[in-house]
């Protein structure tokens, strides 16, 4: 006669056995009885997802025979002692800090998100700091007081900005005319940026302007409204910057903490 009760106990062992709780992690290779597993292809398949790619059969295999080349050198690899090279060990410990150093990161990203508010506040103190105009202007730079006023004695001869700008040491500008395209006065030392704005349009500067960079006699060409980008616009920019100012902070409290001999 059938023993229903210890039918029933195989039963459940058997189903225990099967359920892909309690298996073994499911393989997609076996390189000389080394299991290469399916988590393994599923996380690469993934990282090419995240680049743009599709997830297709093709780009599986691909991976899959990628994976099993890797295997047979690794293999290979120990089989000539090279896992036992000092060289070779300490490139491994180097390579561990990095994977480690890289999840701290990312968990520490993911653990202190910026607020929105955060970013809206950055974006209001930034957007202010820009101001609500930009200026195409022109510069020759010199390396004296007296060279520049020279220029501007000229410029009040009528002579052509155009022909004096070749007596500039900034080569670049030089090079177009003088030109430093459109921009927002912070994007200039102060004092350049205060004299900029002081000039109407088709104006120079009456007085040199001295800088860390020698001394400038400034043009304005033409100024316009200036349009600022959207918060959404932005944000992401605003998101990674301030990302990483708080791990760099991060970094300096660890280092603040730490006891280095």
């Amino acid at each position: 006669m059938l023993n229903t009760k210890k039918f029933a106990v195989l039963a459940i062992v058997g189903a225990l056995a099967f359920n892909p709780a309690f298996a073994e992690e499911k393989s997609a290779a076996l390189v000389n009885g080394v299991s290469i597993s399916q988590a393994s292809i599923d996380s690469a398949v993934k990282g090419e997802v995240a680049q743009g790619r599709e997830d297709t059969p093709e780009l599986r295999k691909g991976i899959r025979e990628n994976l099993i080349k890797r295997e047979l050198m690794v293999q290979e690899a120990k089989k000539i002692g090279l896992d036992k090279s000092p060289e070779v060990l300490h490139e491994m410990e180097v390579a561990k800090q990095s994977v480690l150093i890289n999840a701290f990161l990312m968990d520490y990203v993911k653990k202190n998100p910026v607020s929105d508010e955060v970013l809206k506040q950055e974006y209001e103190s930034r957007k202010a700091k820009l101001g609500d105009k930009e200026y195409n202007a022109r510069h020759i730079l010199v390396e004296t007081e007296d060279e520049a006023k020279a220029i501007i004695a000229q410029l009040n001869k009528k002579v052509k900005f155009e022909k004096l700008v070749e007596k500039s040491k900034d080569t670049g500008s030089a090079a177009q005319g003088g030109s430093l395209g459109w921009a927002v006065p912070s994007n200039f030392v102060p004092p350049f940026a205060y004299a900029l704005k002081t000039l109407k349009k088709g104006e120079y500067t009456k007085v040199p302007v001295q800088s860390q960079f020698g001394w400038h006699v400034i043009l304005l060409d033409d100024e316009r409204a200036l349009k600022v980008p959207s918060f959404e616009e932005v944000k992401p920019q605003l998101q990674q910057r301030l990302q990483q100012q708080a791990i760099q902070k991060a970094i300096s409290d660890l280092e603040a903490k730490a006891k280095v001999e």
